[in-house]
């Protein structure tokens, strides 16, 4: 468990390496995923040794947005006044989220007809 542990750590390190070197506007863990996703589909015998770890950190996710969920309470302060920008950016966000996903599905439902393949 703990050589998966490491493993999985070593390339989160390495995402975080290649977006400082590179300065891509992408973060260093998403970089690690990749990375470790490029790993898992060259090497398939790796999965059967992180998948173990990688299940049992899944079963404990939810801990790990406590950092998350004080660090908001904190700086709730600061956004005294705000709340009505604070409200609007939540509301035209999320609905511009849902404009961009139903786009996305009805484009891609059409070139799925179009090939015949719905």
């Amino acid at each position: 468990m703990i050589a998966a542990f490491a493993i999985i750590l070593i390339f989160q390190c390495l995402g975080e390496g290649v977006a400082f070197l590179t300065g891509v506007p992408i973060p260093g863990p998403v970089i690690g995923m990749l990375l470790l996703f490029a790993a898992l589909l060259a090497w398939p015998r790796l999965q059967e040794l992180l998948e173990p770890t990688a299940s049992e950190l899944l079963r404990h996710l939810s801990l790990l947005f406590v950092p998350a969920g004080v660090g908001i309470v904190v700086a709730a302060a600061s956004g005294r006044g705000q709340w009505l920008a604070i409200g609007a950016a939540l509301v035209g966000s999320t609905l511009l989220t849902l404009g961009v996903t139903a786009f996305v599905m009805q484009a891609l439902s059409r070139v799925g007809k179009e090939q015949g393949d719905v």
